[in-house]
């Protein structure tokens, strides 16, 4: 009646539809947990600035940093809709009457 493929059909159609619900989740709480920047694009180093010692002017260090911006939220959850899009690529096979 069911071969062995529908068992492994079952499963990765749950995998990719667990994956699609929690990218999302986990990409905000990195997004929260980062300083929630709402900056369009995501920022690799953040800018510090320092009073200089002798000339007593600002001047601005870039420190190395992950700031996360809303780049970062849509394109997982992008991915998120690829992945709930691919798990209805495999279908179950209807038993035939």
């Amino acid at each position: 009646m069911f071969g062995p493929r529908s068992g492994i059909v079952s499963i990765v159609r749950k995998t990719l539809r667990r994956l699609a619900v929690i990218l999302p989740l986990a990409a905000l709480a990195v997004w929260l947990a980062t300083g929630a920047s709402r900056s369009i694009f995501t920022r690799t180093s953040d800018p510090i600035k320092t009073p200089d010692p002798v000339t007593g002017l600002d001047r601005i260090e870039w420190k190395p940093a992950f700031v996360p911006g809303l780049d970062f939220l849509g394109a997982s959850a992008l991915t998120a809709a690829v992945l709930a899009g691919a798990s209805f690529l495999f279908r179950k096979k209807k038993t035939g009457a």
